[in-house]
């Protein structure tokens, strides 16, 4: 890794010039107030070091897909309101939940505590296909139907094992998943035939910024023209892998336009990226990444910079934090039920008492209603339907009712929910995760 290009005894003195030129009143005639804030607030973060390339290349000319993208067709259902896996689904959620209960269970509270995702899982994720679901089978991929149902199903399954660890998993599978939808034939060429290799790059969508109320259809990340090129300026928070990425897919504020995805090599020159431990999720290793000057060719904006492309990508990611909170709660109940009949108080198991059974039953039942919101927003979803109000509930169902039955869990233990020695403590904090990221999974 090398530090950023601004040398250390000259960091003091440039910085104290920008922050100077921020106070201008000129620049609110100018317009370009948010812009040079903005560097500001890049240049003042520490600890940031440049994303270098690894070694990998991505090709540069269509080679499996020319003329047209290629798009998996819809999954299309029947017209009856029947949630029942098929057998496919049902085969693939059996696989998942083997997985993730056999590997990521056990090995859950070691990867919170070390803030990675072992190598090892990624490889075993690859080998059951989760970095292929959403590929076309024209570029690599084995499904040729896509499904955002089946996409929740996955979620919900691997999060019961462990969310923090399915984020980190599927972090890859959401930028192969973007391609796949709004990708052109040229970068789905470039990009897409790694990810359904044994080898898959390492790759996160940021969208979120490092502010209260964040907004992702108010980007402070800018991109300007310059030439036939974007200038990229801006921070990322909570990236997934953000200090070892080989490719980002960031959301951007482009000039004169709109909100915009748009596909960043590590290696670009003034690409940088720092660790920031958080609350929950912290097997997934995320942190900030800072855009100072990021330069990219206007080929890589996904979707032309059509708004709906961006809309659509953010709706389809709160749905999936969504199916992740719905297996984690799943997880939250499934542990409870039999601790709270084993334990005993007053001679008697603490399940008797009528507290106690009230919480639980609540639990079953705002669970209950989280899952059903987030299968149907992934229902609509398949169904060319419109989706983004559906997907705004589910996300708002994950945000106060998966937090609070994370809450409720801790309860239930007592004194032994409070402690790592049991679960419960590392998915409360997971749980409210899902109320706050943008990004890092899709379905």
């Amino acid at each position: 890794m090398r530090h950023m290009s601004l040398a250390a005894d000259g960091m003091g003195l440039a910085l104290g010039g920008l922050r100077r030129l921020a106070g201008l009143e000129v620049l609110d005639r100018l317009g370009v107030r948010e812009r040079v804030e903005g560097w500001v607030q890049a240049g003042s973060r520490g600890g940031f070091t440049a994303l270098t390339a690894t070694g990998r290349q991505f090709a540069r000319a269509s080679q499996a897909v020319r003329g047209a993208p290629a798009r998996q067709t819809p999954r299309r259902g029947s017209d009856l309101f029947d949630l029942t896996p098929d057998d496919e689904q049902q085969m693939l959620v059996e696989t998942f939940a083997d997985f993730a209960g056999t590997h990521l269970r056990p090995m859950a509270r070691e990867a919170d505590e070390a803030q990675s995702t072992p190598d090892k899982f990624a490889a075993m994720a690859t080998e059951i296909g989760a970095m292929v679901l959403g590929i076309p089978s024209d570029v690599g991929g084995v499904v040729d139907e896509r499904s955002a149902v089946t996409g929740v199903l996955a979620l919900e399954a691997l999060a019961h094992g462990d969310m923090g660890l399915a984020a980190g998993i599927m972090a890859p599978a959401a930028v192969a998943s973007v391609l796949s939808l709004h990708g052109d034939a040229d970068q789905q060429a470039a990009y897409l035939p790694p990810f359904a290799g044994d080898d898959p790059p390492t790759a996160a969508l940021a969208i979120a910024e490092p502010r209260p109320l964040f907004d992702p259809l108010a980007l402070r990340t800018t991109a300007r023209r310059v030439g036939d090129d974007l200038v990229i300026d801006g921070v990322k928070a909570l990236v997934p892998h953000a200090t070892a990425l080989e490719l980002v897919c960031a959301a951007v504020q482009v000039e004169g336009e709109g909100p915009a995805l748009v596909l960043i090599e590590a290696g670009a020159e003034g690409l940088s990226a720092r660790a920031e431990p958080t609350m929950g999720v912290r097997a997934a290793a995320t942190g900030e990444l800072a855009m100072t000057g990021v330069r990219v060719p206007r080929s890589a904006v996904i979707g032309d910079g059509d708004p709906t492309v961006y809309r659509d990508v953010v709706a389809r990611s709160r749905i999936a934090w969504a199916a992740a909170a719905t297996g984690t709660a799943q997880a939250v109940l499934d542990h409870v039920i039999p601790y709270v009949k084993e334990r005993t108080a007053f001679g008697e198991p603490i399940a008797h008492r009528q507290a106690v059974a009230f919480m639980i039953s609540n639990i079953a039942i705002e669970l209950e209603g989280l899952r059903l919101a987030t299968y149907r927003a992934a229902s609509l979803a398949d169904q060319g339907k419109p989706f983004g109000a559906a997907a705004a509930v589910a996300r708002q169902l994950a945000t106060e009712k998966g937090m609070q039955i994370g809450s409720d869990g801790v309860q239930l233990l007592g004194g032994h929910g409070y402690v790592k020695e049991h679960p419960v403590e590392r998915w409360y904090r997971d749980l409210r995760a899902a109320g706050l990221v943008d990004g890092g999974l899709l379905v």
